[in-house]
């Protein structure tokens, strides 16, 4: 199943004879399932209406302790990691020193002088560069420690029924220590699905026996094991962004115009203002007082609009089968203003989805602007209408 350059996870044994249709997808190095079914629907209505096992194992995992951790990554991330308390989980940006996005992930501290640090691209050079005169020790977990999200309205009840604390005391964005039938785990209540769910992290070496022990709880309740099309659709209803796709980081950007700050990514609410110096922090408060020219914004394209650009050609609504990841241009008086950068049709919300990039004087909410569609060969432009993100945000994610 794999070749060269490429790696399983340690959860491979389970998930590869699950695959039906052999769909599988590189992440960080390794090989995980894009759909365990021929299409993927099945799998995105667990993770909105039973529940989802999802590998996430190809995330980074940084550990950092000492007593200079929280200096560390207090320096290096946009957030306040001196004001989070033992068993609190930020998710954060890091920028360049000129303010422009490297990375994002998750900080979670895990003790006072003991934190681990997610992210989607290799960030241990970064992080050795800017421990200078720093007491942290600095390892890399990456593969040693395995990693299942388990999303949906009855994670938490699957959970719950083989943890030995309770886990409905687990607040949005927080984490604990517990075992599950005796294997021990760090449990967060955080996702990618922007639905209530947990992720769990555990070592290699238990990792194919929580497993078993997952799907045998959450087989009652309709569990299904997921992969990363499913995932995709779910995390634009949420409007999550995704590295590569909705944004390129600074440090493999070719030219300034494909970097962007947390400002013009709507994640300024990430940028603290009174912290210890950190990088890039100069350049965020000054564009926090002037302004950003761009701003990430959420699409929603005119139905009525779309069926009649398809009647002129005889044809009903072509709709995509999975998310789409392809930049598209967005229009506004016949100007381009912008551009989409991922987007999909939601089931639940019956809706067609983007996420897009717009010029900040076009991206107020409620602006009326057109997307580009190709129809029949021909490109056509959609009306739609810019709106803020979440797209969906159910009550039961943080409740």
């Amino acid at each position: 199943m794999t070749s060269l350059g490429t790696r399983t996870t340690p959860f491979h044994s389970r998930t590869a004879p699950l695959v039906r249709g052999h769909a599988w997808r590189r992440w960080a190095g390794y090989v995980v399932p894009a759909a365990y079914d021929l299409i993927h629907d099945l799998e995105y209505a667990a993770i909105r209406g039973t529940a989802a096992l999802i590998d996430v194992t190809p995330l980074f995992k940084y550990r950092i302790r000492g007593a200079g951790a929280a200096a560390l990554l207090d320096r290096v991330v946009t957030r306040d990691v001196r004001r989070a308390k033992t068993g609190q989980v930020l998710y954060t940006p890091w920028c360049d020193p000129d303010g422009k996005v490297l990375d994002d992930g998750t900080v979670t501290r895990l003790g006072e002088d003991d934190f681990r640090l997610t992210s989607a691209h290799p960030n241990l050079r970064w992080l050795h560069q800017n421990a200078v005169g720093i007491d942290a020790d600095i390892d890399d977990e990456s593969e040693a420690v395995a990693a299942l999200s388990l999303q949906g309205p009855a994670a938490r009840e699957i959970l719950g029924s083989v943890a030995d604390r309770d886990v409905s005391k687990l607040r949005f964005f927080r984490a604990t220590q517990a075992r599950l039938e005796g294997i021990p785990v760090t449990l967060t209540r955080t996702g990618y699905t922007g639905d209530l769910g947990y992720e769990i992290w555990v070592g290699n070496d238990r990792a194919e026996a929580l497993w078993d022990l997952l799907v045998a709880a959450g087989n009652p309740h309709g569990l299904l094991p997921t992969g990363l099309l499913a995932m995709d659709v779910a995390r634009i209803e949420a409007g999550l962004l995704l590295i590569d796709v909705d944004y390129i980081s600074a440090r493999l950007a070719l030219i300034e115009t494909q970097k962007s700050s947390p400002f013009e990514l709507n994640l300024g609410w990430t940028v603290a203002k009174e912290k210890r110096p950190f990088v890039g922090q100069r350049a965020l408060e000054a564009e926090r007082n002037g302004g950003s020219s761009w701003a990430f914004r959420g699409l929603v394209v005119d139905w009525d609009s779309l069926e009649a650009l398809y009647a002129e050609v005889g044809l009903p609504p072509q709709l995509p089968s999975a998310a789409w990841r392809t930049s598209t241009p967005i229009f506004d008086g016949g100007r381009q203003v912008g551009y989409a950068t991922s987007g999909c049709w939601s089931p639940l919300l019956k809706k067609y989805l983007a996420l897009a990039h717009l010029g900040s004087v076009h991206a107020a909410p409620g602006t009326e602007v057109e997307i580009e569609v190709t129809i029949e060969h021909r490109r056509k432009r959609a009306l739609a209408t810019v709106t803020e993100t979440p797209f969906f945000d159910p009550e039961r994610k943080r409740a």
